[in-house]
């Protein structure tokens, strides 16, 4: 047995510029939602006025609507992005298709997200051990795959 318990949860955190702008791209992106404000909030805009001036607008989050997948937060950091992320999100929209069929829902997803700010990187083909995936970027420049 254990002597100390394991982690049950977890929520993904990303570094950037903007986290409110950031964060509502990604709830368009997996269908998250902003949660409720603080209790004594009305709203996050009134939560974030009542934040000392150097820590308004610092932060975010978005969270799965039913409640399984992770919280997604977002923090606001001096640096901007300088080289490939060691983590990332691929964003499972080809789950069981192969192919052309594969390709197809890849590309439908592709379309959808780039209006919102997204940016297409490069496709990747099928190599026999792996089925195609597009690489993709968020508004801030963050590496996603469509899978």
């Amino acid at each position: 047995m254990d002597r100390w318990p394991r982690s049950s949860s977890f929520q993904v955190t990303f570094d950037c510029a903007e986290p409110e702008r950031v964060a509502r791209f990604w709830c368009e992106v997996l269908g998250y939602v902003v949660p409720p404000p603080p209790e004594g909030f009305a709203t996050w805009e009134d939560f974030d006025r009542a934040l000392p001036p150097e820590r308004q607008g610092s932060a975010f989050a978005c969270i799965d609507p039913s409640g399984v997948g992770p919280r997604l937060f977002f923090q606001r950091v001096p640096e901007g992005k300088v080289v490939k992320n060691r983590l990332h999100l691929d964003v499972r929209v080809g789950t069981g298709l192969v192919g052309e069929e594969r390709l197809a829902a890849l590309e439908a997803e592709c379309a959808r997200l780039v209006p919102l700010g997204a940016v297409r990187v490069q496709l990747l083909r099928a190599d026999g051990v792996n089925e195609s995936c597009l690489v993709m970027q968020d508004i801030e420049g963050n590496e996603f795959c469509l899978d």
